[in-house]
C-alpha cells in the first residue's frame, strides 16, 4: 500500500530498538503481514504472513521498556506483548489515534505497565492510514480485525 518510514529511538527504548533491528537484520519481518487492523486504535505486525501462517520467535523476550518517557501518541510504534508484562518479542503496532491508556502508569515505580513505545511514523502516516481503514475479517489470528485482503510487508529496510 507504500512506504512506512520509522525513526527508532535507541536512548529511551534501547533493549526494544536492538530486539527490533535484530529482527530486521535476519530479515525476519519480510513477507509478513499487518494482522491486526483494530480501527481508530492500532495496525499491528511481526510475525504472522499473508496465509495467517506465524513465523518462528527467537531468540526469548526483551525486558519491558514503557516507563521511558515516551507515549503511545497517534504514529507511535510500541512493542505488542501478551499479559506479562517482559513478553514481547517480534510484534510491534503503530498508533493511528492517541492511546495513552496504553502507557506506563505513574503509580508504578518500575517497569511493568504500558506497552513500550519505541519509535515513530516520520513519513508514510497516509500509508498507515490507509491500512487502518482496509475491511477486517475473521480470517487470521485476531478474529474480527484480521485484514479481508492480506497487507503484506514485502520488505523492511534499514536506513542509515
Amino acid at each position: 500500500m507504500g512506504d512506512i518510514t520509522l525513526q527508532l529511538d535507541s536512548v529511551r527504548a534501547p533493549k526494544s530498538v536492538a530486539n527490533v533491528l535484530r529482527y530486521v537484520k535476519e530479515k525476519h519481518y519480510d513477507n509478513t503481514a499487518f494482522y491486526r487492523v483494530a480501527k481508530g486504535f492500532v495496525i499491528q505486525m511481526g510475525s504472522w504472513d499473508a496465509h495467517g501462517k506465524p513465523r518462528g520467535i527467537r531468540p526469548g523476550p526483551v525486558p519491558l521498556e514503557a516507563n521511558n518517557g515516551l507515549s503511545n501518541l497517534r504514529g507511535a510504534v510500541a512493542m505488542a506483548r501478551a499479559e506479562e508484562p517482559d513478553s514481547a518479542t517480534a510484534e510491534f503496532f503503530i498508533s493511528l489515534a492517541d492511546n495513552t491508556r496504553l502507557d506506563h502508569k505513574v503509580d508504578d515505580p518500575g517497569n511493568s505497565t504500558g506497552y513500550a513505545v519505541f519509535g515513530q511514523v516520520i513519513s508514510g502516516m497516509d500509508v498507515v492510514d490507509a491500512i487502518g481503514n482496509v475491511p477486517t475479517g475473521d480470517n487470521g489470528p485476531m478474529p474480527g480485525q484480521a485484514p479481508v485482503t492480506p497487507v503484506v510487508v514485502t520488505k523492511v529496510t534499514l536506513l542509515k
